[in-house]
């Protein structure tokens, strides 16, 4: 049973762009994409969202970051997560420069603040797959 959530479904598919990132989340490094140019990229894609470029590689991301913005599900988002209530819904502002959307843990969703600095934390749901997470730095 995974750490962090009350059911193992849904999961994620990884598909040929995204496999590279679930190899990485099962590994527990948080991985992204950069660009020639160096833009960093999250979520993953064929191309570079700025300047187009295909030629893309995959860097470890320190795994810290700043919410950024966040939502606190009260009731379940689907019938799936009807044991999970409430959680936080987060986008982590991830100190190499994207955002990503994950679910915050270890923290009581009313201390939630805007600004708060996070680190990711691995959950590993399967064999398969590991879902990363975020929590209070420090924690």
């Amino acid at each position: 049973m995974p750490k962090y959530r009350t059911t193992i479904e849904p999961l994620p598919v990884p598909t040929p762009i995204t496999q590279p990132f679930w190899d990485g989340t099962r590994q527990h490094r948080l991985l992204l994409q950069r660009c020639e140019a160096g833009h960093m990229i999250f979520y993953p894609r064929s191309h570079c969202p700025r300047c187009l470029s295909n030629r893309l590689e995959w860097v470890e991301a320190s795994g810290k970051g700043t919410l950024y913005s966040y939502t606190v599900a009260r009731r379940p988002t689907s019938p799936d997560f009807e044991h999970d209530v409430p959680f936080v819904i987060a986008v982590v502002e991830l100190d190499e420069g994207p955002r990503m959307t994950s679910r915050l843990v270890d923290v009581d969703p009313d201390a939630v603040r805007i600004g708060m600095r996070l680190e990711v934390v691995f959950d590993d749901v399967t064999e398969e797959i590991t879902l990363p997470y975020f929590r209070p730095a420090g924690t």
